[in-house]
């Protein structure tokens, strides 16, 4: 029987949430049918989050109502929620790396069920559904994919009758994609509802029967997402037109400006990754992308590249000619370098400050912010007011404290005080974490613009697909170690999954066009 058939097993009616800054839902309602995958699709900020929070009991609604079965019910707490039937996997994992798979699972459930009944247990639901996991590995040992499946499994073992997936493909390599959605379909054909948040419009084309899409806390749509394309849900989306990324028809490459040659580094840290090797070059003009799967070494590369961790070789980084691996990141920045990490809290701003002594953090130098030891204030904050500006940030003013924005409108505001720099060289981490279609796209827009004015760009980014948008050449990473630079044009989804799952390639080296 087709799920469209069947009467629901979960449906919202009227569900409102208010927080002391708006309407996060906003009488939202749809129906997730039995054997039936639901796609949740909308901008950072439409309130996805908000909602399923409430459905797995972690918040309750203002008004509205759930109805579980034809029922309506109030869900206390995640405890009431798995009792009904409800499963969750969240995005960001919890696990105890320390502790055995086995021991991870026991913490995570409600009944205290001995060892070896467990252990049958698990080993019982991975064969039904070809999840590979040794109950007895220590979870640090293990890829990411292993450990998300921890959590599959974990959510499993209640014979779920709804499981809800928060961005499950975010940190994987695109076999894994596939193997996931082998284990979701079979879920489904089964008769458990699953209800599946992602940012990657593909996936839910391939993936999912119905797409529900919020956009400011309201439903605008559901829609079939096999009949629709991944350009109309995302401009649904956002409400508007999605920008094409302008490129100039005949741009080249110029000499490279970052040379990183032999670089190896073991940063300090229990679970930092040591660098092994690592070269390549980027010339002027170049978009330089490196993929892959988190926890491979990008954030000790950012590091290392930006000057935050300094090089055990003073030629392992070259910027503009010049050998700059022992100096700090302040003297990389007058040598023409900016950088963006990952974390915008905390690293690159200073969550109390405002956004003018944020920008004073990275660009007084540059741009001449200090005069005679003198914060010039003035410049500061016209400087601060020009980012928000041109890069469309929701905030009071430069004198707005940086925790008092949304983490997409920070994303936006670190990116534009960096690109505005116009340095030499850019190396970015995660450039659009957290943003919304739009926002991403005049993002892609501002690096490929800075690119055609000679600048050299490294983006280090999880999100495959940003990479093959975006980028000239791309290598990957994985264990610290770097694969042979490759044209984008010329890349293979297959090739770079295997990559990004440790299958190496030829050494990382320099490139020529």
């Amino acid at each position: 029987m087709e799920p469209s058939s069947l009467p629901p097993r979960l449906e919202l009616t009227g569900i409102t949430k208010r927080f002391p800054g708006g309407l996060a839902n906003d009488h939202v309602g749809f129906a997730v049918r039995p054997g039936e995958i639901h796609a949740l699709l909308g901008e950072n900020g439409a309130g996805k989050s908000t909602l399923v929070k409430m459905i797995y009991g972690i918040m309750q609604p203002d008004a509205g109502e759930i109805a579980w079965n034809g029922q309506r019910v109030t869900i206390q707490n995640p405890k009431a929620a798995r009792r009904l039937g409800i499963g969750m996997v969240f995005q960001h994992f919890s696990l105890f790396e320390a502790m055995t798979v086995l021991e991870n699972i026991a913490l995570g459930m409600d009944a205290n069920i001995p060892a070896r009944a467990l252990e049958a247990k698990i080993l019982q639901v991975m064969g039904q559904y070809g999840l590979k996991l040794d109950p007895h590995r220590i979870v640090s040992t293990l890829s990411v994919g292993e450990r998300q499946r921890i959590e599959i499994v974990r959510a499993l073992l209640l014979n779920p009758k709804l499981l809800i997936m928060d961005e499950p493909t975010s940190v994987l390599t695109p076999q894994e994609v596939e193997q996931l959605f082998v284990v979701l379909r079979q879920l489904a054909a089964e008769g458990c509802s699953i209800l599946y948040i992602s940012h990657k419009l593909h996936e839910i084309k391939a993936l999912c029967d119905t797409a529900t899409i919020l956009r400011g806390g309201k439903l605008v749509d559901t829609c079939d997402p096999k009949v629709e394309t991944s350009r109309s849900m995302a401009e649904k989306m956002i409400g508007g037109s999605l920008k094409d990324i302008q490129r100039s028809a005949d741009r080249g490459f110029g000499p490279a400006k970052l040379l990183v040659k032999g670089l190896s580094l073991t940063p300090p840290g229990a679970f930092a990754v040591a660098l092994r090797d690592i070269s390549f070059a980027v010339r002027a003009g170049e978009i330089f992308g490196i993929a892959g799967v988190a926890g491979n070494g990008q954030n000790s590369l950012l590091l290392a590249l930006s000057g935050e961790e300094v090089a055990p070789d003073h030629g392992a980084v070259v910027v503009n000619g010049d050998a700059v691996g022992g100096l700090a990141a302040k003297e990389r920045r007058l040598k023409g370098m900016a950088s963006v990490p990952e974390e915008r809290n905390g690293h690159a701003a200073v969550p109390t400050f405002s956004l003018t002594d944020n920008a004073v953090l990275t660009a007084r130098d540059r741009l001449g912010m200090v005069r005679a030891g003198l914060i010039d204030a003035r410049a500061a904050r016209t400087y601060a007011g020009e980012v928000i500006e041109a890069f469309s940030v929701k905030a009071t003013g430069p004198g707005a404290a940086a925790e008092s924005l949304s983490g997409g409108n920070l994303q936006k505001y670190i990116m534009g005080r960096e690109i505005l720099q116009k340095p030499q060289v850019l190396v970015v981490s995660q450039p659009t974490w957290g943003v919304d279609a739009g926002a991403a796209a005049a993002i892609h827009q501002a690096l490929v613009d800075l690119a055609a004015t000679g600048s050299a760009i490294v983006v280090i980014s999880q999100d495959l697909d940003e990479l093959l948008s975006l980028c000239d050449t791309l290598a990957v990473i994985n264990e610290g170690r770097l694969s042979a630079p490759m044209k984008v044009a010329d890349a293979r989804i297959e090739e770079i999954g295997l990559l990004m799952g440790g299958i190496h390639g030829e050494g990382g080296s320099t490139h020529a066009a």
